[in-house]
């Protein structure tokens, strides 16, 4: 490729994931999409957030991570999701998805852009049941039933 295609396609990439990135932001208990308020946001620790409907201030999303008692190894490392109202937890091993250097608020905002381009969440802020399920089988890895203790 030359340098002028090479660079088109460049600007092409960045302008395509500019226009369909979404503006998401946790403020004073309020998660706000592209500056209007969808949920409602509550911190319990570092490691468990809350996330509450608009509608009828039902818990819909419990968010926790599990060191899974080996604070120093970080191997073993897994989130949960659970999403109560649905009565659907997923698990998974891929930090990657959901961290920001210590950061809780930052990587609560992550998960919330996962789940509206997975289409979890809509942009009202409600669950989608049928979304939920393809969510749960693309990235729930069943960690609790695999782990013995």
């Amino acid at each position: 490729m030359t340098i002028p295609r090479l660079l088109a396609f460049f600007i092409l990439m960045i302008s395509c994931n500019l226009y369909f990135s979404q503006d998401v932001t946790i403020k004073d208990d309020k998660v706000l999409l592209n500056g209007k308020q969808i949920l409602k946001t509550e911190k319990i620790s570092l490691a468990q957030y809350s996330f509450f409907s608009m509608k009828n201030d039902d818990e819909i999303l419990l968010y926790k991570y599990m060191d899974n008692e080996t604070p120093s190894y970080v191997s073993d490392d897994y989130f949960i999701l659970n999403f109560l109202t649905e009565k659907v937890k997923v698990e998974s091993k891929d930090l990657g998805k959901v961290s920001n250097f210590m950061n809780s608020r930052k990587g609560m905002e992550k998960i919330i852009r996962w789940l509206l381009k997975e289409r979890v969440i809509n942009q009202d802020g409600e669950l989608n049941p049928d979304r939920l399920a393809i969510f749960k089988e693309k990235y729930d890895e069943n960690l609790t039933s695999r782990t013995l203790r």
